[in-house]
């Protein structure tokens, strides 16, 4: 399966991490071709094949996969016995310290978020749209993990992945009304009579205001829909369409 690597996380041999692209796997249009999704209308065994498959390229158990049924909430669930590949959590984060526990966040536009906290050993995946922007589900996962593993805000590690940017994400006024009164004025693009926004310029915002080192962050700048013949794009594809993934996994030392 077609893949993109972290260039920050790429050289710690005690995490896994990567965002995969449309390419490399066995559905059949409009999923073409590495759906992972299973919500979307594409046929089950592909989806699955499409797991292993991953699984493989990335060496580690498909069945201990935790993914999420993403509700764009704010919602952030810690990895624990109850969870598996087939009793997936409602909400739209995952964090765990737990090795050999690869969590997936699916996006199609949305920003996939990987954190890693390389001094307490620990992760975590964050499905981070519009609504879950300006919820602050990012910010909110950072403080769960700092309560669950001590993650401090000085080490941490943050990637975020292809999704749709500015150039392409047009939006109406009462959106737009919502993020200037939330303080994101910054996210907003005008053209004409159109207005665009950037979610991104939201998520970096909101770490640059909890102090993330500049350096510990990374932008995968890839826009899902300028780029949707590598993507899957909600937009760009008429809203029927696959999901790319972004996974992570902490590794034994």
């Amino acid at each position: 399966m077609q893949i993109v690597l972290s260039s920050i996380l790429l050289s710690n041999p005690k995490v896994t991490a990567c965002f995969t692209t449309r390419h490399g796997g066995v559905s059949q249009a409009p999923y073409t071709t590495a759906n992972l999704a299973f919500h979307v209308g594409d046929e089950y065994h592909n989806v699955l094949r499409n797991h292993d498959l991953l699984a493989n390229d990335l060496y580690y158990d498909r069945k201990a996969l935790i993914h999420m049924s993403q509700i764009h909430s704010d919602t952030i669930i810690t990895i624990d016995d109850t969870h598996s590949f087939d009793t997936i959590p409602q909400c739209d984060a995952l964090i765990t310290n737990r090795l050999n526990t690869p969590i997936m966040v699916m996006s199609a536009d949305c920003t996939p978020v990987l954190i890693y906290d390389p001094i307490h050993n620990a992760i975590g995946a964050v499905h981070a749209g519009r609504k879950g922007a300006l919820n602050k589900i990012l910010p909110k996962t950072l403080h769960a993990m700092n309560q669950a593993f001590d993650t401090q805000i000085n080490d941490v590690q943050i990637v975020l992945g292809p999704s749709i940017h500015g150039c392409c994400y047009e939006v109406n006024e009462n959106i737009v009304n919502e993020v200037i009164e939330k303080g994101y004025e910054d996210a907003i693009r005008r053209e004409n009579k159109r207005v665009f926004l950037d979610v991104n310029t939201i998520l970096l915002l909101q770490l640059r205001s909890l102090g993330v080192k500049k350096e510990n962050i990374e932008v995968v700048n890839h826009c899902t829909s300028c780029n949707c013949d590598t993507y899957f794009s909600y937009r760009a594809d008429a809203q029927h369409t696959g999901r790319i993934a972004g996974v992570i996994m902490l590794r034994p030392a």
